[in-house]
């Protein structure tokens, strides 16, 4: 509901997470789990100037230069990657403030209630905005109201308990790997272990079954630890 002015000014307010606010990683270190470039992780958390123009951080409500990744900052970080046309992203700036001052949490991106309670508002707040087609959260086919294409790709990777994101699954919620900020330091594990612990055995020689037999895991999952350590490799390099 809109409020005196015309903005979404009275909080519905989540509780203090402190997950979501705890210290995971560097912005390099972030970039490189979610495969972007720092420089775009850089823009995203805190704005950015181009010929003599400022554009403001999607992200964080004020620049802080802060090298420091959140873990909501790191989950939001991963709605914004998931779009892939080339779009200015500054453009869903004012959804998400909205949203930020509607539930009084610096991370709305974080919390499931955009992607599974309040599509209506989340609409609302979007044609308020007048935002972006190609940056919609929501969608509206006939009388109902769905996740765009997008989200539908965030809330696969993404595990909330209760309201909050508590992981992140890289590759899709069918895979083992995941990354948990309660868990190795928020460093990708299947099953708790390394998947960079698993790779560097693959890669010295030892067989996928022996790698599997040693730490108990099924074969499956050593194969989809090696094959996110690959990407993610490929990338960097």
């Amino acid at each position: 509901m809109a409020g005196a002015g015309g903005g979404w000014c009275h909080n519905d307010v989540v509780s203090t997470v402190s997950i979501l606010e705890r210290p995971v990683y560097g912005t390099a270190q972030a970039a490189s789990l979610l495969g972007l470039r720092p420089p775009r992780v850089r823009a995203w958390l805190d704005g950015y100037e181009r010929r003599g123009i400022w554009y403001p951080p999607v992200i964080r409500e004020e620049p802080t230069r802060d090298d420091v990744v959140t873990w909501g900052e790191f989950v939001e970080l991963g709605y914004l990657r998931e779009y892939r046309e080339e779009v200015a992203l500054q453009r869903i700036r004012p959804v998400i403030v909205a949203l930020r001052k509607r539930y009084g949490t610096p991370y709305p991106l974080a919390h499931a209630r955009p992607w599974v309670y309040d599509h209506e508002l989340v609409l609302e707040i979007q044609e308020y905005a007048k935002l972006d087609p190609r940056l919609a959260i929501v969608i509206r086919t006939g009388q109902e109201i769905i996740l765009s294409d997008v989200a539908e790709r965030f809330v696969r990777r993404v595990e909330f308990d209760g309201d909050t994101a508590a992981r992140w699954r890289p590759a899709g919620k069918f895979s083992p790997v995941v990354l948990d900020p309660e868990r190795a330091f928020g460093m990708p594990t299947v099953d708790g272990i390394a998947t960079e612990r698993i790779f560097e055995l693959v890669v010295a020689g030892e067989p996928i079954e022996k790698v599997a037999e040693g730490y108990a895991i099924p074969i499956d999952d050593v194969r989809a630890a090696c094959a996110f350590e690959e990407t993610a490799h490929s990338y960097a390099a």
